[in-house]
């Protein structure tokens, strides 16, 4: 596969279990030979899509006082504002020229509830979207089992209280010189099972092929790129291949809402029997997703 293919995953939704796999199988050969794809027919309003976005450009728009008030460092949990070149996710290169606001999936009661903006309107489309969008991620889960020849509700039970993120994400243009090697965001693989990725249209994320090749990822209008994450590649024995990918600095501003959706956190992430070829031992041990994605956002915020 050379380039990107777009899926309109309409048919997930069809009570025809032949249907369904038809699409399951689009996706996995997707998730084994580039580890990315753009889906349509997802189900998720393009008016509220829109919407969201126009509520991330408000946010962003507020005084810095106003973003710094909800600062991660404060709030904790992986909640809240990170600031201009507080990430680095090539760990090797300048920090990230991105700010970014961050809400988790919470019950309401074994974690901390998010922090919302004092901005009317905000936290009902926001919301609606992390919702929307989270009940679509759902749903590819069940076309990797399909396609991995596991019961259609093997992860159910590993995602129904995930540590899924939802990342509003502003690229400014940069108004002076930046230092050498900083780009919008670093080279790296996303830490969880599957992240859906919406865009305003302006480029720049790019997507490394298994030859090395950069690809420039479409941005279709109301679509989604999905694209697979280290958990998911660790469950599948690297069957799956979770996908190195960057965004270059910005021509012009750009904003992207980035939904991580990751395992339960006592989800033990091991690598599934049938994904191991006889004879040979699995490449990764098995960890629980809260460790694992501990040790990832620790080298990323450059914390012990």
């Amino acid at each position: 596969m050379k380039d990107i293919p777009v899926i309109d995953i309409a048919a997930l939704s069809s009570d025809d279990a032949a249907d369904r796999r038809v699409i399951a199988a689009q996706i996995g050969r997707a998730c084994r030979e580039v580890g990315f794809f753009v889906i349509t027919g997802h189900g998720v309003p393009v008016p509220l899509i829109d919407a969201t976005f126009a509520e991330s450009a408000r946010f962003f728009a507020q005084p810095a006082d106003f973003k710094r008030a909800m600062s991660i460092d404060r709030l904790g949990s992986n909640r809240g504002y990170v600031g201009l070149g507080v990430e680095a996710l090539d760990e090797k290169t300048a920090a990230d020229h991105k700010e970014a606001f961050n809400l988790i999936w919470t019950d309401g009661t074994t974690r901390p509830d998010n922090a919302w903006p004092e901005l009317p309107g905000f936290r009902d489309t926001v919301q609606r979207y992390f919702d929307g969008v989270l009940a679509v991620g759902a749903r590819l889960h069940q076309a990797f089992a399909l396609d991995l020849d596991l019961p259609e509700r093997f992860f159910a039970d590993k995602i129904d209280r995930p540590l899924a993120t939802l990342r509003l994400l502003h690229y400014p243009v940069p108004a002076q010189v930046v230092p050498a090697g900083q780009i919008g965001a670093g080279t790296h693989t996303d830490y969880g099972n599957v992240t859906l990725l919406a865009t305003d249209g302006v480029a720049g994320l790019q997507v490394q092929r298994r030859d090395g090749v950069w690809l420039d990822a479409p941005a279709l209008h109301g679509a989604f790129i999905c694209n697979i994450g280290d958990c998911l590649m660790r469950w599948t024995n690297d069957l799956y291949v979770s996908t190195p990918h960057r965004v270059l600095k910005p021509a012009a501003e750009r904003y992207s809402i980035a939904l991580f959706v990751d395992p339960n956190p006592d989800a033990l992430v091991s690598a599934i029997p049938s994904c191991v070829p006889a004879g040979e031992s699995p490449r990764y041990a098995p960890i629980t997703a809260h460790d694992y994605l501990q040790q990832r956002f620790a080298a990323t915020y450059g914390t012990a």
